[in-house]
């Protein structure tokens, strides 16, 4: 059975395909073993800590992602897989373990930036002024 799910994190989105398998997991068509920097694999391959190395053995996961920066891609990349294990294995249990240790392993983090307005160097800041 295929499950396709996705994880989102500022502007980075994350597709996953989880299909049965033997432990392959792979992130824009690299192993996860590959992705660097060290802190982002780390992040990515947090849900199989929680969930077991024996799960991670029969299954495959594809991950496609686009968008955002490294952190904010690890991010959505892990919500996506995160994701992917649950609905692939409809396991109650395993949904409160990642609900309990971080709610953002199942969940979208749905906060932006804030657009930067006229009048100042940023989305609050204002330009100062020397006179006066």
């Amino acid at each position: 059975m295929v499950t396709n799910t996705s994880g989102k994190k500022k502007t980075a989105i994350a597709r996953a395909t989880v299909d049965d398998g033997e432990g392959r997991v792979r992130i824009n068509a690299q192993p996860i073993e590959l992705v660097e920097p060290e802190q982002s694999r780390l992040k990515m391959l947090e849900p199989f800590r929680i969930a077991g190395s024996e799960l991670r053995e029969n299954v495959d996961i594809n991950v496609e992602v686009s968008g955002g920066g490294v952190s904010g891609q690890a991010d959505a990349v892990r919500t996506a897989i995160a994701r992917g294990l649950v609905d692939h294995t409809n396991d109650a249990e395993l949904r409160d373990a990642f609900m309990n240790f971080d709610r953002s392993l199942l969940v979208n983090d749905v906060r932006q930036s804030e657009a930067k307005k006229w009048g100042g160097p940023g989305a609050r800041a204002r330009y100062q002024k020397s006179y006066r």
